[in-house]
């Protein structure tokens, strides 16, 4: 009943060269707590209201809805540890982007939080979407890394 556990990891087969529209962002630790209401971002290439595949990368700001909210929303059950939930007002992340970053900035760091998993399928922007929770999938992340 649930897409728990939504992530996967690629291995590049060569270097990235950062830039400055390019760089990297750090994985968010297993101890990280974002609070709701948290504004943060994805930056994804999916559907918007005008198109269904933007030549320019989109991106939007979105708050980070409480767990209970968003068990309210999409049902007690759906919703495990191993998920957060970000929008419901008036923004998200739509069809088309899975796997997309949601980051939220910590102290001056920014941190990868959550990877697009699910949502509604009319994009509606008044429910939240459903991210793969990167702080409780740390441990099976740096295990696969470690081994590759």
């Amino acid at each position: 009943m649930t897409i728990n556990n939504d992530i996967s990891l690629l291995k590049l087969a060569s270097t990235v060269t950062f830039t400055p529209r390019i760089s990297p962002v750090c994985l968010a630790p297993s101890t990280i707590n974002i609070p709701p209401g948290t504004c943060c971002f994805s930056t994804v290439w999916g559907k918007t209201a005008t198109t269904l595949s933007p030549m320019i990368l989109q991106q939007t700001g979105i708050p980070i809805t409480s767990p209970s909210v968003c068990r309210h929303i999409w049902g007690q059950t759906s919703i495990t540890d191993a998920m957060i939930c970000a929008g419901g007002s008036g923004s998200l992340s739509c069809m088309g982007v899975s796997g997309g970053p949601l980051v939220c900035e910590r102290s001056g760091v920014w941190n990868l939080v959550g990877a697009v998993s699910w949502g509604t399928s009319t994009c509606d922007t008044r429910y939240p979407v459903v991210y793969a929770r990167i702080s409780q999938l740390r441990s099976w992340i740096d295990r696969t890394i470690a081994s590759n």
